[in-house]
């Protein structure tokens, strides 16, 4: 990863559930097989170079798996 997550994520939202998730059956490959949601939601960030930004973030869950694979989208949502 290379962004660090400041805080809390607020405003989760679903993007896709169970069979609607492309990469179904690449997570149940790699984490184990679970119920699987792709979510999103907002958070302050914190990048490389030590700028903080707020910023919109994707990433995979799955009940007693955890989340799994944090992607940032661009652009931030503070410029």
């Amino acid at each position: 990863m290379d962004f660090e997550i400041i805080g809390d994520i607020t405003n989760i939202q679903p993007i896709a559930i169970g069979r609607g998730i492309r990469d179904r059956s690449r997570l149940q490959k790699y984490y184990g097989k679970g119920n699987w949601r792709k979510l999103k939601g907002v958070a302050q960030v914190r990048l490389p170079d030590n700028t903080i930004h707020l910023a919109e973030i994707h990433w995979y869950e799955a009940h007693g798996i955890g989340k799994k694979e944090f992607k940032l989208k661009l652009p931030f949502l503070d410029e």
